[in-house]
């Protein structure tokens, strides 16, 4: 498939469950709960990090972009708009960064609105807590092997973008679609390809930075992975990080 149709699905997948979302009472505010949570997580999972001067901003970017709680609908809209222009809009370099972002985007917001599904249910017929709710609705909808597809998606990402600082020239390339993608209605879409490229370019010029943080995020995800399996367990480390934020 190419890139314009890859990317066309991927965020027509990410507006059905938002619509569904909107339509069911209390979804919304459930997915909205468990995209609180896992950002709580990635604060405590990563407290280090984020205070770390070699490695914050890069783990606020990874927050912002790929754990956080924001709203991504303007991006998702800019996406959609480009697919099918996406080699003449996007220097070449970057098409399959951008690719590779709506995908891993499509199966968080895919997983996000079922472990919503589960909370509600959960929230509604027990009288679990918060994490404790997170924990039995993730066990509840499984799914183990797309979590490590999440999490490779995340490596793959990350591993693009150190691979586009090594591209002579692509930062001033970048630079000089501020304008075109300002006026074209892509500032959205531009700033997560300039912040992205900036920081992890600052990270590729020290000695194995880039590598260092990228392997860190891999080994303490993968371990949660394998925690969050473990319902007890599960339950006592979820409450620990999000009352560490």
């Amino acid at each position: 498939m190419d890139p314009a149709h890859t990317i066309r699905d991927a965020i027509a997948q990410v507006f059905a469950l938002r619509a569904k979302a909107a339509e069911e009472p209390g979804l919304g505010q459930a997915v909205s709960a468990i995209k609180r949570l896992q950002a709580q997580r990635f604060h405590g999972s990563y407290a280090d990090l984020l205070q770390s001067a070699a490695y914050g901003a890069a783990s606020r970017f990874f927050l912002d972009e790929l754990y956080g709680e924001r709203d991504y609908s303007e991006r998702d809209s800019q996406f959609a708009r480009i697919a099918g222009s996406l080699a003449t809009v996007l220097p070449a370099p970057v098409v399959g960064t951008t690719v590779a972002l709506a995908q891993l985007h499509a199966l968080t917001e895919a997983l996000d609105h079922a472990m919503a599904l589960q909370w509600l249910h959960l929230r509604q017929q027990t009288p679990a807590s918060e994490t404790e709710a997170y924990v039995l609705a993730w066990r509840a909808v499984g799914r183990q092997a797309e979590r490590q597809l999440q999490l490779d998606g995340v490596m793959q990402l990350g591993s693009q973008l150190v691979g586009l600082t090594r591209k002579p020239g692509l930062s001033t390339l970048l630079k000089l679609m501020r304008r075109p993608a300002a006026a074209a209605g892509l500032a959205s879409l531009q700033q997560f390809l300039e912040t992205g490229f900036g920081i992890f370019r600052t990270l590729a010029r020290a000695d194995h930075q880039a590598q260092v943080f990228l392997d860190t995020i891999a080994q303490r995800e993968s371990a949660w992975l394998e925690t969050m399996f473990d319902g007890p367990a599960a339950a006592q480390a979820l409450a620990r990080l999000t009352s560490a934020r």
